[in-house]
């Protein structure tokens, strides 16, 4: 993945190339971001699609259910990919993993609740709110991986 997105941006002018570099981790941020928001908007979709009669737990059950498989894919790509995160023994791993888990819980609960009212009390469009509370989510993750979860050993020293 890392040869492709250099082979993209090596045909790019030089000054876009200097632009992608001096904010690489945002770039990266936005592309697995984007997809993250992707594989959770679709596997919500899916869920609300497939649960048929809309009960009241359908909402509760696409949030999780989606907030599973975007949480996991986001792991492992912003650990590799946006935060260049090397962990080296199985408990700096574990650290890392749970942390990262536990900073999305907040962004979980945060979602339910803008279900819960949005949706459930206020019977608004659950596509509107999907989209709307994805950007919300997606800025809030950014943040709590930035300041607490991906946070560089030397900036932990100061």
């Amino acid at each position: 993945m890392e040869k492709l997105i250099k082979a993209v941006v090596s045909v790019l002018p030089k000054p876009l190339q200097d632009i992608y570099y001096k904010y690489e981790e945002k770039w990266m941020y936005l592309l697995f971001g984007g997809l993250t928001t992707v594989i959770s908007i679709v596997s919500k979709f899916i869920i609300f699609a497939v649960i048929p009669d809309n009960p009241k737990w359908e909402n509760t059950t696409g949030v999780i259910i989606s907030w599973i498989l975007a949480v996991t894919f986001a792991f492992f790509t912003n650990k590799k990919y946006v935060f260049k995160s090397e962990t080296k023994t199985r408990k700096e791993f574990w650290q890392t993993f749970v942390s990262f888990y536990g900073g999305r819980v907040s962004t979980l609960i945060m979602e339910w609740a803008i279900f819960a009212i949005f949706c459930d009390w206020l019977h608004m469009n659950q596509k509107i709110i999907t989209l709307i509370s994805q950007v919300l989510i997606f800025v809030a993750n950014y943040i709590i991986s930035k300041v607490f979860v991906f946070k560089k050993k030397d900036e932990q020293a100061e």
